[in-house]
C-alpha cells in the first residue's frame, strides 16, 4: 500500500477510536449521576471499549489485488498487449524478484520472466537452493512496452500502487531488485545499478538487494561474477 493511502486510513481508525471513548465517558458520566434507560453496566462499557480494537483491516491477498487491477486501461501501454503479466510464485514467499516489465514471451503468456532472460532466472534461483515456486516473481510494469523499450515515468507510476500493495500482502523478508528500472523505481534514486548492487537497501521495510538483470547477463556474460557475489550475500541474508 502506498503511504498515502496507509495514511488516510490510519487517520481514519484513530478517528473512530477518539469516538469510541467519547462515547464511553459519556456514559459512564450518566450513569454517574443516575440516568437510567440504557446499559451502563460494566460489562456493556467493556464491550464498547474494544470496538476501537476490533477495526483492523483483513490482510489483502493476491487475487484481491489482482481483481481490483481488472482489465488494466490506466496508462497505454494497455493498447499493445496480449496478456497482463501480474506476477507468480509463492503468496507467502520469503523472497521477490522485481524486474523491469515483461517482453514478448511474457506478453504472449502471461507470466513474468519466461523468456531466454527468464530461464537464466531459474537458474540463479536455484543456485541459491530455491525453486520458481518458492519464491514470487514480479514486474515494476504489468504490460510489455513496444518493441520492448524502456518504461516511461508515467507507465511505472500507473502500476506502482499495485506492486505496492502485492508486496505489503506477501511480506517477503527480502527483495532483489532485478535491473536499473527495478532498482531505480523502489528505491526512489537515479543512481546507477553498478553503484546500488552489491549493498542491501530498504524499501516499505523491507531489505532490498539490488542486481543486474538476468537480459544483462546474456549480452554481458562477465557480469555474472558479480551476480554470483550478490546472490552469496541474499543466501546468507535468508538464513
Amino acid at each position: 500500500m502506498s503511504p498515502r493511502f496507509l495514511n488516510r486510513h490510519n487517520a481514519r481508525i484513530e478517528d473512530f477510536a477518539a469516538t469510541v471513548a467519547e462515547i464511553e465517558n459519556r456514559l459512564r458520566r450518566l450513569a454517574a449521576i443516575g440516568c437510567r434507560g440504557f446499559d451502563c453496566s460494566e460489562t456493556s462499557l467493556k464491550t464498547i471499549k474494544t470496538w476501537g480494537h476490533k477495526i483492523t483491516s483483513a490482510p489483502e491477498t493476491l487475487k484481491v489485488i489482482r481483481n481490483d487491477l481488472g482489465d488494466c486501461r490506466r496508462c497505454r501501454l494497455s493498447g499493445g498487449r496480449k496478456n497482463i503479466v501480474f506476477g507468480s510464485g509463492d503468496p507467502h514467499a520469503k523472497l521477490v524478484f522485481v524486474g523491469e516489465g515483461p517482453g514478448y514471451e511474457e506478453d504472449q503468456r502471461g507470466e513474468p520472466f519466461v523468456g531466454a532472460a527468464g530461464q537464466l532466472l531459474t537458474k540463479i534461483i536455484q543456485a541459491i537452493n530455491y525453486t520458481r515456486e518458492q519464491v514470487y516473481i514480479c514486474n515494476i510494469i504489468k504490460c510489455r512496452p513496444p518493441e520492448n523499450r524502456n518504461p516511461r515515468p508515467d507507465e511505472i507510476k500507473a502500476c506502482a500502487p499495485f506492486l505496492e500493495r502485492q508486496i505489503a500482502a506477501i511480506k517477503p523478508d527480502l527483495i532483489c531488485a532485478l535491473g536499473t528500472f527495478a532498482a531505480q523505481t523502489l528505491l526512489e534514486t537515479q543512481k546507477p545499478i553498478s553503484k546500488l548492487r552489491g549493498s542491501f537497501h530498504q524499501y516499505m521495510g523491507i531489505r532490498l538487494l539490488p542486481t543486474y538483470h538476468p537480459a544483462y547477463l546474456l549480452r554481458n556474460p562477465a557480469k555474472k561474477r558479480d551476480v554470483w557475489e550478490d546472490m552469496k550475500k541474499l543466501m546468507q541474508a535468508l538464513k
